[in-house]
């Protein structure tokens, strides 16, 4: 049974994908501690550091996404006085145009409790080729 901490975390781990599939960045903007410190490392990028290099890269990526969706899999929390992480799979099916792509990808997602709430301080995606045992995301209808 998850404590209350770990319920907290998986409700902010929630809202960030939420606000990732809403591709809004106000809504990306909601769920991110605004601090240098912070750090974002996409599928295939590099290491960016910082609030303006996190946010700018959200927009690239809204920018040019039409459509995605997350199922997320073997979701993992743990809780350590003011920070959480969250490992799991994201199988996710996105959409630019009339092209659909299907992925996995292996996250990690570090939270930082601040008094508003637990607030994303790290993203880290790493594309997964043969995930074992794991479902394939649903196309779109």
């Amino acid at each position: 049974m998850a404590s209350p901490e770990q319920q907290e975390v998986a409700k902010a781990n929630e809202a960030f994908y939420s606000a990732f599939e809403s591709l809004d960045v106000k809504e990306m903007e909601k769920v991110w501690a605004h601090e240098n410190y912070i750090q974002c490392i996409h599928p295939g990028w590099g290491l960016l550091r910082g609030w303006e290099l996190v946010v700018g890269s959200w927009r690239r990526i809204f920018d040019n996404t039409e459509e995605i969706r997350f199922m997320l899999t073997e979701v993992q929390i743990e809780v350590q006085d003011s920070l959480a992480w969250v490992t799991l799979y994201e199988n996710i099916t996105s959409r630019v145009g009339e092209e659909v792509a299907t992925g996995v990808v292996l996250t990690t997602n570090v939270f930082e409790k601040h008094a508003d709430g637990w607030l994303i301080i790290h993203h880290h995606g790493s594309t997964v080729v043969n995930p074992p045992g794991h479902l394939n995301p649903s196309t779109f209808h």
